[in-house]
């Protein structure tokens, strides 16, 4: 299969986990995507956390964000080191990076930099706040930028927590963010190729949680208030939009909008078709006066029954549900099997990883993806293709402009 961004060259002097993890994606979708680490590597490598959490060698985040692309270990702080990175940027079509502004400015690898050397490319630019503002130039983390400042966090807080709900999982803005930059990255991509215009193309942390928030972030602005109600699924006004538990201690999450639609129905395959007739909830309207009600009958019904039955049951009903499930019970669900959305990689020392696969899939197959570079992995490949000879690659080393 041919994937759709294959003949892009993208440049990304990156680290962490963010514009990375944008980086990774393109290079699922195809772009030719050449890292550029410092000697010492990029300092995700190096997270004591994710030491901690290696499983058979593999750094998941490493691994993770940084599939399929070729590294070159590179010092931008000497001139010899950003005379190679000018030379790898003339014929990219993308410069992609989340160094902070004066950073750039210093290793004269800025926009103004960058578009010297190459007036046609994309400049794309991940940030915690924004380019503009009185912050335009502060770093952050997903975990401050998107998951606390973005209001997330407080979001998904259960009044009276005593403290605000943590992210899920790591990185888990970062994903959502470099998703969202790549996604800018495709959309310059085919500007460029229409009007032969160029984009600067920034995407920050915050903005993207703001997206992500905008229902409520709106609803919150229109009423005047500083947070909403946090929702009581006792109160919910549809029984059959909530989550239940069974008697096995599993959860099923109900999203049934048309209620009158299937109440019925549900009713009579549960066992309790006088649920249906009862006037408390003959409808959608006497269902929402006894919401709390409705629930508590719903909560003693599930409750009476493993997880095992109550999918024999909901399946032969046409209401939509789903099964809560643990991140470790995703490899097996029957769909993430049958679309490839969990896929095996294999590793040139025999090892195997299951990575998640890019969610677009193109003409019904899904992107494949390839294992992430050891540090430096291609700094020789990369600079004889611009024309380094042996001596000179050698040379470089020596100076430790090159890995």
């Amino acid at each position: 299969m041919t994937r759709p961004l294959e003949g892009i060259k993208v440049v990304e002097v990156a680290m962490w986990a963010f514009v990375p993890a944008a980086g990774g994606m393109l290079c699922d979708l195809g772009a030719s995507v050449i890292k550029i680490e410092p000697t010492t590597g990029d300092p995700l490598r190096g997270l004591k956390i994710q030491a901690q959490s290696a499983t058979n060698g593999f750094d998941m985040s490493w691994e993770a964000y940084n599939r399929g692309k070729r590294s070159i270990a590179l010092d931008l702080r000497q001139a010899a080191g950003v005379e190679v990175l000018y030379k790898l940027i003339a014929d990219a079509d993308v410069f992609l990076t989340n160094l902070l502004p004066p950073s750039r400015r210093k290793m004269k690898i800025d926009i103004e930099d960058i578009r010297a050397r190459n007036p046609n490319i994309i400049y794309a630019v991940g940030s915690a706040t924004g380019r503009r503002g009185p912050e335009g130039e502060k770093g952050g983390y997903d975990s401050i930028s998107f998951w606390a400042r973005g209001g997330v966090s407080a979001s998904v807080t259960p009044a009276g927590a005593a403290y605000p709900a943590q992210p899920p999982g790591p990185a888990y803005g970062d994903v959502t963010s470099g998703a969202m930059l790549a996604a800018g990255v495709s959309a310059a991509i085919a500007q460029r190729a229409m009007t032969g215009h160029a984009s600067v193309v920034d995407v920050s942390l915050l903005g993207v949680a703001a997206w992500s928030m905008q229902r409520s972030i709106m609803q919150a602005t229109a009423q005047g208030v500083r947070s909403l109600t946090k929702p009581d699924r006792r109160q919910a006004m549809n029984p059959l939009v909530n989550i239940y538990r069974t008697s096995d201690d599993r959860y099923l999450s109900l999203c049934m909008l048309q209620s009158d639609k299937y109440w019925g129905r549900f009713c009579e395959l549960a066992g309790r078709p006088d649920l249906a007739t009862d006037d408390r909830f003959v409808n959608s309207e006497a269902r929402a006066r006894n919401v709390e009600a409705g629930v508590a009958a719903l909560d003693a019904l599930f409750g009476a029954r493993p997880l095992a039955e109550w999918r024999e049951i909901l399946h032969r009903q046409d209401g939509q549900w789903e099964v809560v499930q643990d991140v470790g019970e995703i490899k097996d669900d029957p769909q993430v099997q049958a679309n490839e959305i969990l896929q095996p990689v294999n590793y040139e020392d025999g090892r195997q990883l299951y990575m998640v696969s890019v969610p677009a899939q193109f003409d019904g197959q899904p992107l494949r993806a390839r294992p992430a570079p050891a540090v430096g992995a291609h700094s020789d490949e990369v600079l004889a293709s611009l024309g380094y000879d042996e001596q000179a690659i050698i040379d470089l080393k020596v100076a430790g402009v090159v890995l």
